[in-house]
Parts: structure tokens; sequence; C-alpha cells
């Protein structure tokens, strides 16, 4: 019996991936990205997208949003789109349409990626293979969500981590908050903690009105010994290793912290001289327990597609 053909589709704030499955198997030949700026919706780029590639009877299709989902409504975060499963059917023909949050699709695809995909940043200690884990994602926002294995399957409830409030200790801190609430309102950790925190950090410690030079150049800057960029690196690091911190203790994921995006893959290689480890572990008289919870980068950009595969196929198997 052949596997069920599937659509699949991860919105970010910038980009949009959109491909084909057979079960759990992402076919990587269809992946293709789309540009969001200049579409006026998702289902402006699956008309495209199913057009070129001709697609025949899908059995389901699954969605990822970088938003808050409820009842198969997602309100992008850093876009201007609101997503329904009822329009996805519509212009798939799709037999079934799920919407999730992108971070829970990044939890699915957890054990289904190739064993390259992941790379260990920090040790941890054993655990026992239904232990809790923790993905992260850093990209254009933040997010995260716990990952839980259950008699029924593994389970991965929504959050909107990033939309919390920013974690001050220092005077430094407070001064940086003060800033952000003059601009947003509110300072949240995705105000720091993200593609367009580092921006916002360089901005801040450079003394410009708006933020103009981009993470890119910023990770250049600092290559290049500049200090501004050099200062802002720091806090980035410092402030996501204190983040990552406080969403261990929430969850106790013994089963290990995945981080995800292109922000996280980004700065990794500044952890060590940053001192992530040390900033995640500050916390007083539990500082060694969280030793425990193993750190890792997962390196596929398709993580989220895989991940919506692998939800579909457990969904359409239970049918």
């Amino acid at each position: 019996m052949s596997e069920p053909i599937t659509l699949l589709a991860d919105i970010g704030g910038t980009n949009t991936r959109v491909a084909l499955a057979d079960g759990t198997r992402l076919r990587h030949g269809s992946i293709r990205r789309f540009a969001n700026k200049g579409r006026g919706s998702l289902e402006e780029i699956l008309a495209d997208y199913i057009a070129a590639e001709g697609c025949g009877s899908l059995a389901g299709a699954c969605v990822a949003a970088a938003g808050p989902v409820r009842d198969g409504r997602a309100e992008m975060t850093n876009l201007a789109w609101v997503i329904e499963a009822e329009n996805v059917a519509r212009v798939s023909n799709a037999a079934r349409v799920y919407v999730l949050n992108d971070l829970q699709a990044q939890g699915h695809a957890l054990g289904h990626l190739a064993e390259n995909a992941v790379r260990p940043i920090l040790p941890g200690e054993p655990a026992r293979p239904d232990s809790a884990r923790l993905v992260i994602g850093i990209g254009t926002g933040f997010n995260a969500a716990p990952v839980h294995e259950g008699p029924g399957g593994r389970v991965v409830p929504p959050s909107e981590a990033g939309h919390t409030t920013l974690p001050c200790i220092t005077a430094e801190d407070f001064a940086l908050k003060s800033y952000l609430e003059e601009k947003h309102a509110f300072a949240s950790v995705e105000h720091v903690v993200s593609g367009r925190g580092m921006e916002r950090l360089y901005a801040y410690l450079a003394g410009h009105e708006e933020a103009t030079v981009t993470g890119a150049q910023i990770l250049a800057k600092i290559e290049a010994g500049d200090a501004t960029a050099h200062a802002a690196g720091q806090r980035f690091v410092e402030m996501l290793g204190r983040v990552v911190g406080d969403l261990a203790l929430t969850h106790l994921p013994f089963g290990g912290i995945f981080l995800i995006g292109g922000a996280a893959r980004a700065v990794v290689p500044w952890f060590e001289e940053f001192g992530f480890a040390e900033a995640m572990r500050a916390k007083g008289r539990f500082s060694d327990f969280l030793r425990a919870f193993p750190v890792s980068v997962i390196e596929d950009d398709y993580a989220a597609l895989q991940g919506c595969a692998a939800f579909l196929n457990s969904r359409l198997a239970a049918q």
C-alpha cells in the first residue's frame, strides 16, 4: 500500500516553505521557498505551488505558522496574515487539514531528522527515552514548546514564550528595558532574543534611533573586532542563556534542549566566548541542577516541514 501524499507549509515572518511528503518521508526535491513580501495570503502561495507541482489528490495538509493558533486558525505575529484550516482545504482540496504553531511542528520533527542535523552544544546527564524535551526557536521571532511522549503518542503544547517579560537583573538590563518600553510599550523576550532583537541591541548600544544594521552585518562586525557589535553579541548570548535556563527550569527537559532557527545557528559559534552556559546556569542553588540538560542546535532548515509530515501521518494513521 502506498504512503499518503500530503502538502506541508512552514510560514515564518519572512519566508514560506512548501513541500510534499509521502507519509513521514519529506520529498526534498519538492521543497520550494517563497518570499512573503508582496504576497497577500498563504493561499496565494499554495495555489502557485500546487499549479507548478501538478499536485494530484492530497490525503492531507499541515501548516506550521509563526503565531498563536486556536481552533485551526493562526494569526501571524510578524506578518499581517490570518491562516484558517478551511481556506487551506479549499485551495488544496486536501481531505484533512491541520494548522500548528511552528514550534509545535519543530517538536514533532524530533526523532525524524538526520543524525548529522542535530549538533550537540552542551553535554547533559543520561535520561530515559521518554524524558521531556524542549524546542526553542530563535529566528525572526522567538518561541519555545515542550515535547512529551505519552501513551497516546507525542504531545507538543503550543506557547507564545517570546512575548513573556524580558528577564532583567543588572542596571544595564533595566536601562535596556526602559529603552524598549519607550519604543514598544512592553519589553518582551522577543524584543531582544531574536534576529530583530540583535539588530535592536546594536542600535541601542550604538546610539542609533532605529535599527539599520542587519544581523549578518553585526556578526561580520564582531569578526572584524568592532567593539559595539561585540557588546551587542555578548548581551544577546547572555540574555539567550538566561531565558533558556528559565525555560529549562519551567519544563525540566532531561531529554534535551534543541535550539532552532537562523539566528540560533548564527550565534552558536560565539556561545563559549560570550558565556552562554554560564548565563543559562546562573540560577543560584539550582545552577548545578541545570547541568543535567543537554543542549543541541538543529541545523536542518526544513525541520518544521518534517515535523508537519510526522504529525499529519500520525493523525491520518489514526483514522
